[in-house]
């Protein structure tokens, strides 16, 4: 897609449906400095965050240049410059399995001020974004909610599920491969401005769930320069026998008064499971730590067969993570790849009318599926279930025998959830290791 996103016109439904209301809907540009910390600052006044500091808004406008900005003005209100509602946007790449990607529309910074709460704002800004992203001919739309009861009404579902662990380092020995590369400690600019990009890139195709991300999404893996995290993380990269990175792992210590620390492990990507064996050893094996605890997990992790003693790794905090919502049908379905050959068929109920419609995926034995409109033919499995079903099966990670078994989807024909979970199966748990 090209940056004709950037000077998109605003949904012209929302910008009428909010001016009844007295509310101004505003699409910012890059170009106003005083205007764009007024929105960012909204931004953290939402999510309970500090304020930005002055010296790092050139920094965050920078990082801010390649989303599609826009805020809800009051002009009533005593700071009639900062928004009352916050939203961002942008395209990227959503990978789908069979080692492919689609094409989606990343939703980003929703916020309402609490003064300004039950007045259709939340409302207009979502499904603004919807249409416009209908009318860009994006066929997905994804975001990570800090709520999990606001972006059903909307189409979204769950697609990705995330996971925390804490592992007690103390009862553990590592009993797994021995890596034939090496571990290095590195300077986090090094790897952030070398070749670390080029790592995620090599292996997003296969963890269906990740995004493309680049930018401020990037840069905040290795904290800001100047903020206190900063000074403490730290990062090691792998380089294979040949001398090649391989993979990568961000964390850092706190420390408790000279006790046993805990390494709280950021972000780690292995493009190899010789190099998720060498980075996890490494983190395992470190001196005077006492426990390791790492959030956005995946939530099945081979760790747990890499250790003496798998009761010293403990899952918690497993819940939704990534949220999706189809907008076309037949292009969603057609991107990725399928498991299993067959003929299904699905009947979708929408609310907001973008994935409504009766549809007929037919996947040939490659697991290449072609998607057209109709009513199910004889040979079909066929579902009745709604855009938001839809969104929770598409990666993979839920079954749909599980949802008609909690009544979200009906079979309208005998053992269909069962031909439909064969066809959708991805060979690893769909998951997304960043907030975005």
């Amino acid at each position: 897609m090209t940056d004709d996103y950037l000077t998109t016109p605003l949904d012209a439904t929302a910008v009428e449906n909010l001016k009844a209301g007295g509310l101004r809907f505003v699409h910012l540009g890059g170009d106003d400095k005083a205007t764009f910390e007024a929105w960012l600052q909204a931004i953290g006044r939402g999510f309970h965050a500090p304020r930005v500091p002055a010296e790092e808004i050139d920094g965050r406008l920078e990082a801010f240049a390649e989303r599609r900005m826009a805020g809800v003005y009051d002009d009533t209100a005593s700071d009639a410059a900062t928004p009352v509602g916050t939203i961002s946007s942008w395209p990227t790449d959503l990978t789908v399995p069979g080692h492919t990607s689609v094409l989606a529309w990343a939703i980003s910074t929703v916020t309402v001020s609490p003064t300004h709460r039950r007045r259709g704002i939340a409302r207009n800004l979502m499904e603004a974004e919807l249409r416009t992203a209908s009318r860009l001919g994006v066929p997905v739309a994804i975001l990570t909610a800090s709520e999990a009861t606001i972006y059903e009404r909307f189409g979204f579902a769950p697609a990705a599920m995330a996971a925390s662990w804490k592992l007690d380092v103390k009862r553990i020995r590592w009993t797994g491969p021995v890596p034939t590369g090496r571990v290095h400690l590195v300077e986090s600019n090094s790897i952030r401005d070398g070749g670390g990009f080029d790592l995620l890139e090599r292996v997003r195709l296969g963890l269906p769930g990740q995004t493309r991300f680049w930018g401020i999404l990037w840069n905040r893996l290795f904290e800001f320069p100047g903020s206190d995290d900063a000074k403490h993380v730290r990062v090691v990269r792998y380089d294979d026998a040949a001398g090649d990175l391989q993979g990568l792992a961000i964390y850092k210590v706190v420390d408790n008064d000279h006790a046993p620390a805990e390494l709280q492990l950021r972000y780690l990507v292995a493009a190899t499971d010789d190099a998720y064996a060498a980075l996890w050893r490494y983190l395992l094996e470190i001196d005077l730590i006492g426990t390791i605890t790492t959030n956005l997990s995946n939530v099945v992790e081979p760790f747990l067969w890499q250790i003496s003693d798998a009761r010293a790794a403990r899952k918690r905090d497993e819940g939704d993570h990534l949220w999706v919502r189809i907008l076309d049908v037949k292009a969603a379905l057609e991107a990725r790849r399928y498991s299993a050959s067959g003929t299904i068929a699905l009947e979708i109920s929408d609310t907001l009318g973008f994935a409504a419609g009766n549809y007929l995926l037919r996947v040939n034995g490659d697991g290449v599926g072609v998607v057209t409109t109709g009513e199910a033919t004889p040979d079909a499995a066929c579902l009745s279930l709604s855009a938001n079903e839809l969104a929770a099966l598409y990666l993979g990670g839920t079954s749909a025998f599980t949802l008609a078994r909690a009544g979200r989807v009906e079979e309208k024909t005998p053992g269909a959830a069962e031909a439909f979970d064969r066809a959708f199966r991805s060979e690893l748990p769909p998951s997304l290791n960043i907030w975005f």
